[in-house]
């Protein structure tokens, strides 16, 4: 089974996204901020983590690049969530390594897509 770990500072944002996230059949963990989460990682990295850009603790982009620098760090699936659709920090995101980024807030529709679409698409990779 596959597992994601959501990581957002609103306990709102990470109750959506595991409900959705569980109706795709992800084992899902959760993490407040940046820090928690590559804490998660190096105990047991992910196969998928939906990441918030702005956090206490530390940042997303901060998180991003310790865990692609990090040793099997390169092999999850990051999807960044962002609140404004500020270019730079999108491009920041692309460069330090995310997969692929959406606006929040998200709906069902617009999550599922994320994580459905790039499970197909490994799929005919593989």
């Amino acid at each position: 089974m596959k597992s994601c770990l959501v990581v957002d500072d609103s306990s709102v944002v990470r109750k959506v996204a595991r409900r959705i996230l569980e109706d795709l059949d992800y084992i899902v963990d959760e993490a407040e901020d940046g820090q928690e989460a590559f804490d998660k990682c190096r105990q047991e990295m992910p196969d998928a983590i939906l990441l918030d850009w702005q956090m206490p603790v530390m940042s997303g982009l901060e998180f991003l690049k310790l865990l692609r620098g990090y040793v099997g760090g390169h092999t999850p699936r990051v999807v960044y969530m962002v609140t404004e659709n500020d270019i730079g920090q999108i491009a920041l995101a692309l460069k330090a390594g995310v997969d692929d980024y959406m606006m929040k807030p998200f709906d069902r529709d617009h999550l599922e897509g994320k994580f459905t679409v790039s499970a197909t698409e490994r799929a005919s990779v593989a």
